[in-house]
């Protein structure tokens, strides 16, 4: 352990730690892709129960398996965040809370970066697959919801592209949906970093080389969902992380590098011209628009290579929480915690509750720092918020004082009914936001703008001071009566139950 860190684990590794823990299932029976596995997928996260691990999925490629709910929370209450744990290779203890999560990982961009390191053979170079010879047909790839517009192959892997100069190689997860044997159709959002660099190889009239990574090791797909600015490399950033460089390898038939110890390696080069019809897939925000599609690149694959016996993560997106809200939730939330603290603002914790899908944003401040007044302070919030990169993907901010838990949604929804004032609802208008956000119109979406709030949750500048309301809640009596409380309640039920 470096750094008070876990050492890292390649996917496979991850997986069978999952299955110590007791927290994964083998289903060894006939699974059918076309709405069964994401069906069971659903259900392991709404229960929730271990994550599933599919060895025998109808019709596919012998050997191939997939894991599902990769990264959901855990049906043990004891240690219900061990995926997002094991995922950070923080070191904590599997118990820990889902604040001291956040709290640990919104230090990454503290790190020093350390470049990766290139090998000459990998795990994933164990079998090849060019030109003709690939067939994506053949993966166990789901169709995951009702009305979505066809079979997704990639829902938590990484996609991988580099400028024209090589100076930015961006590392990121974005939903590609499969087209035929060897085109794909992925999603390519002009505000994202994978759009910039798009743009970039556009300007030079040259196809985009891509390499699509499933199976990657889970501090990977962690940092992939991490909202870094500009020019940021997620693999030296993640070497600095875990103290030592990752290690990577060369692809087949272009120039980029992959994680050495990913399962599967897709690579090919995206289209300047080509499109191919894309969508609608059931979204993090819980909706499946039933019939929305559009024309997006085309990618082509020109090789594919993979472990013996691979394994796939699938994600299900819904309703929450999935991994959409559980890894891209705290990454924004401790991206967020990091820029505001940055700006020398009182916060002591953000928090994204699970289930508002990432369109809320919870953010506790300490009410003894001096700060001209509450308005003023819950302002400046919002134009950190909204200015920062984390902060686009957030339409609503909640500002709180810290007697309030926000990992807690009954002590958010209580301190957003009871203290925010409808005159103090702070409104900034024409704001960058992703165009998922679910109640967006149509030409909101288009343009990538709306009107985003801060919701103004502190206590009142008006109430005199030494007056100010207590909590009529249980944690307001002495820690001693309430330890004889918990155990004369202990001692009760334990004689009910003989």
């Amino acid at each position: 352990m470096k750094n008070g860190k876990m050492p890292r684990t390649s996917f496979r590794e991850y997986t069978e730690i999952l299955e110590q823990y007791g927290d994964l299932v083998t289903v060894d029976e006939e699974v059918d892709w076309n709405l069964e596995m994401g069906a069971m997928i659903r259900c392991a996260y709404e229960k929730p129960t271990p994550a599933p691990l599919f060895t025998n999925i109808k019709d596919s490629k012998s050997g191939f398996r997939v894991l599902g709910a990769p990264v959901g929370l855990c049906p043990n209450n004891e240690h219900p965040f061990l995926r997002i744990a094991l995922s950070l290779s923080l070191g904590l203890p599997p118990e820990s809370g889902i604040l001291e999560l956040v709290e640990a990982w919104s230090h990454l961009p503290e790190v020093t970066p350390i470049p990766p390191k290139e090998v000459a053979s990998a795990p994933c170079k164990e079998n090849k697959c060019l030109g003709d010879e690939v067939d994506l047909m053949s993966l166990p790839v789901p169709y995951l919801h009702v009305g979505d517009g066809g079979r997704y192959i990639n829902t938590y892997g990484i996609l991988i592209v580099q400028s024209p100069d090589g100076s930015w190689v961006n590392w990121s997860i974005t939903r590609v949906m499969l087209h035929d044997k060897r085109t794909m159709a992925g999603v390519i959002v002009p505000s994202q970093h994978i759009g910039k660099i798009y743009e970039q190889w556009k300007a030079l009239g040259q196809s985009m080389p891509f390499a699509l990574c499933l199976g990657v090791d889970p501090g990977i797909a962690m940092i992939a969902g991490y909202p870094l600015p500009d020019g940021a490399n997620e693999a030296d950033l993640l070497g600095g992380w875990y103290g030592q460089p990752l290690e990577v390898v060369r692809c087949e038939t272009h120039h980029l590098l992959v994680p050495a110890s990913s399962e599967i390696v897709i690579e090919g080069v995206v289209s300047l011209e080509e499109t191919v019809p894309e969508g609608p897939m059931g979204e993090y925000a819980g909706y499946t628009w039933v019939g929305h599609l559009k024309d997006i690149p085309c990618f082509h694959v020109q090789a594919m290579t993979y472990r013996n016996d691979p394994i796939m993560p699938v994600v299900a997106a819904g309703t929450p929480p999935e991994e959409n809200h559980t890894n891209w939730g705290v990454a924004i939330a401790a991206s967020i915690q990091h820029e505001l603290r940055r700006h020398q603002l009182p916060v002591q914790s953000c928090f994204i509750p699970f289930e508002s899908a990432v369109h809320w944003l919870v953010v506790t401040v300490d009410p003894s720092a001096s700060y001209a007044e509450s308005q003023a302070l819950a302002q400046k919030i919002g134009e950190v918020v909204f200015a920062c990169r984390g902060g686009s993907y957030i339409p609503k901010v909640i500002v709180v004082n810290n007697d309030i838990d926000p990992s807690c949604i009954d002590q958010v929804v209580w301190a957003l009914a009871t203290r925010s004032h409808p005159d103090k609802v702070i409104q900034f208008p024409n704001t960058q936001v992703l165009p998922l956000v679910a109640y967006l119109d149509q030409k909101e979406k288009k343009q990538a703008s709306t009107t985003k709030v801060v919701y103004n949750c502190l206590s009142s500048d008006e109430w005199p001071r030494g007056y100010a309301p207590l909590q009529a809640s249980f944690s307001g009596y002495p820690e001693e009566m309430q330890q004889r409380v918990h155990d004369l309640f202990e001692k009760l039920c334990k004689k009910e139950v003989q």
